[in-house]
């Protein structure tokens, strides 16, 4: 499809492909968004999960009068370099398939797929909570919990493509009751995931209270003065202390972002840099840590992003009719 202009449409879309939510975007040529979509992931199904995504693209590309549009897609896991299949992935239905190839097939044209938490640290540190910073560390807790690294502008995927993949480290300096953790799906005990996610905090106040809640809210009975719910939010503050420490002991990032459904719990700002430094082996912590500026849909940006505006006007000629 051509603009009324007779030039052709330069759409990227992105697609944020995760445990209980799909989302599509539509950017334009100067990276506004110029369509949206959201529909439930459907869980368990992996071929319902290529056609929901082969879906989502033809409806945005309906919503925008464009065709062969650039697609990246954001996954909770990554494409194994030495096998081409999907592996860490916590939607496990993806585990051992060949997504980005059918994908490919489904839609006709190439794709790129990312680690969500890089395309996460893409989007948050080109116009993001990270603008302006080196090397930025961007967090997802949601329903699992991972992370990207970007390095100037660009993600940092590592050899073996699991560069950021902090959720899966131990929980550092547990104490003797959180030993030796909760079984994780990846098949060890006491992952990060099984600490920080939100997931993990419903199950952790229900393994202590008792009460089947969820994470948002445990936080809204802590706001009303409920004593157990505090004491869970005081938990994953000293075990996001932690595990953010051992970060900065590594990595050393200029700023660390976070994303996902705990991201919008407020009051993690102003108490996690002190949790932070009590581990962080350093004489002054002064990392600043924000919540991602585009929320919800800074990975589904990011995924756009996987495609360069001039690589999308190309494709965009090319699927022009004659």
């Amino acid at each position: 499809m051509t603009r009324t202009d007779g030039t052709p449409s330069a759409i990227r879309i992105g697609i944020d492909l995760g445990g209980t939510k799909t989302e599509g975007i539509a950017l334009g040529a100067a990276g506004e968004e110029r369509a949206r979509v959201r529909v439930p992931t459907p869980r368990g199904d992996y071929d319902a999960t290529v056609r929901t995504i082969a879906d989502l693209v033809a409806r945005l590309e309906r919503a925008t009068e464009s065709a062969g549009a650039t697609v990246g897609i954001g996954i909770p896991g990554a494409i194994s370099p030495a096998t081409g299949l999907v592996k860490n992935a916590n939607s496990t239905w993806l585990i051992g398939k060949p997504f980005d190839q059918d994908l490919t097939d489904a839609l006709s044209r190439p794709v790129r797929v990312e680690n969500d938490a890089n395309c996460l640290a893409v989007s948050e540190a080109a116009d993001g909570a990270g603008a302006g910073c080196g090397v930025v560390f961007a967090a997802i807790l949601g329903t699992g919990c991972g992370a990207g690294v970007v390095v100037d502008g660009r993600p940092l995927r590592g050899r073996n493509a699991i560069g950021g993949e902090w959720g899966h480290n131990p929980l550092p300096w547990p104490t003797d009751d959180e030993r030796p953790g909760p079984a994780c799906y990846c098949g060890k005990s006491g992952c990060l995931e099984t600490f920080v996610s939100g997931p993990a905090v419903a199950a952790d106040h229900r393994r202590i209270t008792g009460a089947d809640l969820s994470a948002e809210a445990i936080a809204a009975l802590a706001e009303r003065g409920d004593a157990a719910a505090r004491a869970t939010l005081d938990r994953l503050v000293g075990r996001l202390g932690r595990g953010l420490a051992s970060v900065i002991n590594v990595l050393d990032p200029d700023v660390i972002v976070l994303g996902g459904g705990l991201s919008n719990l407020g009051f993690l700002y102003p108490v996690l840099p002190p949790a932070i430094a009590r581990w962080a082996f350093t004489d002054r912590l002064d990392t600043p840590v924000r919540r991602a500026v585009h929320g919800d849909s800074s990975g589904v940006r990011g995924a756009a992003w996987l495609w360069r505006p001039e690589e999308a006007a190309v494709n965009a000629r090319n699927c022009t009719p004659d």
